[in-house]
Formats: C-alpha cells, sequence, structure tokens
C-alpha cells in the first residue's frame, strides 16, 4: 500500500482530519496531482481557518500554476490567521514568501 492510499485509510476513520488531509494534499503534489492537492488545502481552509500551514502551500501551488493573483490573497490570509494565532514563525514564513512574490 502507496503512502497515498495508507492516508486515504486514516481519512476513512476521521474524514476532517485536518494534519491527514494535508498530508495527502503534499502526496498529491509529489504526484503533480495539483488539481486534487488545490481542492484538499481549499478543504482545510475552510473548514479550519487556523490551520495556516495549508495556506503556504497552497499559495506555492498557485504561483507554479501562474495563478499570482489567487497566491498573493492566500498569503495575505495565511498572514491574517497566523497574526490571530500569534504564530510568529507562520507569520514570518508566509511573509517571506509574499514579499518574494511581489517583489
Amino acid at each position: 500500500m502507496d503512502r497515498i492510499d495508507k492516508l486515504k485509510e486514516f481519512l476513512k476513520a476521521d474524514p476532517t482530519d485536518s494534519f491527514v488531509q494535508h498530508a495527502l494534499a503534499l502526496e498529491y503534489i509529489k504526484q503533480g496531482n495539483d488539481g486534487e492537492a488545490r481542492r484538499l488545502f481549499e478543504t482545510i481552509i475552510e473548514r479550519e481557518p487556523g490551520y495556516v500551514g495549508s495556506y503556504y502551500h497552497l499559495a506555492k501551488l498557485l504561483e507554479r500554476n501562474r495563478d499570482n493573483d489567487g497566491a498573493v490573497k492566500v498569503y495575505e490570509k495565511g498572514m491574517e490567521e497566523a497574526k490571530k494565532l500569534g504564530d510568529n514563525k507562520a507569520y514570518g514564513e508566509l511573509r517571506g514568501a509574499y514579499e518574494e512574490l511581489i517583489y
């Protein structure tokens, strides 16, 4: 059983597990399946806006697919959520990627 199959099995037990969904999205990216990865990241963010790691990976995915406007919006929303949580590390990572994109 490969990683994707294992992660899907975990999701059967708890379909709303953001950690497992995030891991599955990263596996999809490795396979070049940006569509499924994007769907999962967007689902996580919609359900759990404080899951700040997903903002970074979603924005990077959008950048790779030449949707810089979408990436900027995701970075901005991620920075807002990280600030709310007091997560300075995540905020700094999102801010750095954001600045790299816009300058």
